[in-house]
């Protein structure tokens, strides 16, 4: 797999839990417990990561008329009462499926913190490392027999994150980039087809037989794979892990990546092979369809400190617009929208004070998000800023709010408690659901 492990590496990985191992199977324990009560039909979840910092005043929190507007002017969407930016036609079209939180309040100004606090719902801590909301969704949500990771991330930022405690079974399988298939899952040239196949299961073959001894002489007391992937075995974990890598490798699954299979008018209505953004979003279209529960795409480059308008008019705009408005669009089509929340974000806003450099600066205190499908009421704004965009006039909204909604909406009680690393009971969402979207 892209993680790059290999049995040193992930045994060195875990050494620190070791002494947690009763926290660890009380974790284990806890939500194997939890599981029965959840609603698995599917559920999906899409982030669309903006790493760096969008100006969400100049996509969806418009201030025309005020020193602080910019250069952008809003148009309508198919929602009375609703505007967004010019630069955003496509997505504006879908709006009926989306609504916008424009009071969320963060005041993590750091982009390495504020992309810890965005992925997570929580503060950085340096004693416990808590999972991305890919991973903790994978956790309660990914079937144990499918054959695709639960979570992949098409970009660098789910995988810098990770599981956190939730261990290596739940880390992010990487996609670097979204328009070839990944290099590390195409068999070895062995022969033929039919030769190579027949000596990857050989080895598959040889790879369980050591794996098994190696965790039943480990845990002795434990006789079942079960058993031990209950109580927490980083051995087990390990194998299951490797175990997907070999079954993806040798599946005709491993196709779903190649997204170039695709009919021409597909790949023009994401914005062509450019596009990588576009491509990341085609991307996980087709992996959600195949059972994977969350998928994280990047769009780098918002930290416009300079040139800001002429970045989202000419660049970050048109990749967004094809890409996040053909996925919605693409999404409802194909029936999938019910069952699959999309949460755009990035890891604050911008300044509405232009600087003068034709940019704006980092910005917590009051921005955007947008979020729809699953549950969640599309066609709403939650929240409000004030005529300038410099303060909350209504409703301000916390991170660990938008987590316990998107939760929610994905079937999921935000309140469900999991145990940390350090034994302590943890619910999944450090907030509650916005009203309104829910």
């Amino acid at each position: 797999m892209s993680t790059g492990m290999n049995r040193r590496h992930f045994l060195k990985h875990v050494a620190t839990a070791s002494a947690l191992a009763v926290p660890g199977l009380h974790f284990w324990q806890g939500l194997r417990a939890a599981a029965p009560k959840l609603k698995k039909e599917n559920k999906s979840i899409i982030i669309l990561w903006m790493g760096g910092g969008p100006a969400t005043i100049d996509l969806w929190d418009l201030k025309p008329g005020q020193q602080t507007g910019g250069e952008f002017k809003p148009i309508k969407t198919p929602v009375s009462g609703i505007e967004i930016s010019e630069v955003l036609p496509t997505v504006a079209s879908q709006f009926k499926h989306l609504s916008i939180v424009r009071s969320l309040v963060t005041n993590e100004g750091s982009h390495e913190r504020g992309t810890v606090l965005m992925n997570t719902g929580r503060q950085p801590n340096p004693v416990v490392q808590y999972p991305a909301l890919g991973a903790t969704a994978s956790s309660l949500l990914t079937a144990k027999d499918l054959p695709l990771p639960g979570f992949i991330g098409i970009g660098g930022t789910a995988q810098r994150i990770g599981p956190g405690f939730l261990g290596m079974m739940y880390a992010p399988f990487t996609v670097q980039n979204p328009g070839q298939p990944p290099q590390n899952i195409k068999p070895p040239g062995l022969g033929n087809e039919d030769e190579t196949n027949e000596r990857l299961r050989r080895r598959q073959r040889l790879f369980y037989t050591v794996e098994d001894n190696f965790t039943e002489s480990a845990f002795p007391h434990l006789r079942t794979a079960a058993e031990r992937e209950a109580a927490g075995s980083p051995a087990q974990a390990h194998e299951a892990i490797y175990k997907k890598a070999f079954d993806l490798t040798i599946s005709p699954l491993r196709t779903v990546f190649e997204v170039n299979r695709e009919p021409a008018k597909v790949l023009e209505a994401y914005g062509g092979q450019r596009n990588q953004f576009g491509m990341g979003c085609l991307l996980a279209r087709k992996l959600i369809e195949q059972g994977v529960t969350a998928v994280e795409v990047d769009l780098g480059g918002w930290d416009t400190h300079n040139n800001n308008f002429g970045q989202l008019r000419s660049n970050l705009g048109p990749r967004l617009d094809k890409g996040m408005g053909a996925l919605v669009q693409d999404l409802v089509d194909r029936g999938l929208w019910k069952n699959t929340v999309v949460l755009w974000m990035g890891e604050f806003g911008r300044t509405p004070r232009i600087n003068q450099n034709a940019g704006r600066d980092h910005w917590a205190r009051c921005w955007s998000i947008v979020l729809g499908g699953g549950a969640i009421q599309g066609g709403q704004i939650f929240g409000a800023t004030s005529k300038d965009g410099m303060d909350i006039a209504s409703d301000p909204a916390k991170v660990g709010d938008v987590f316990a909604t998107v939760f929610k909406g994905l079937g999921i009680d935000p309140t469900t408690k999991i145990r940390d690393n350090l034994g302590r009971p943890l619910e999944i969402a450090d907030g509650k659901p916005l009203k309104g979207l829910v």
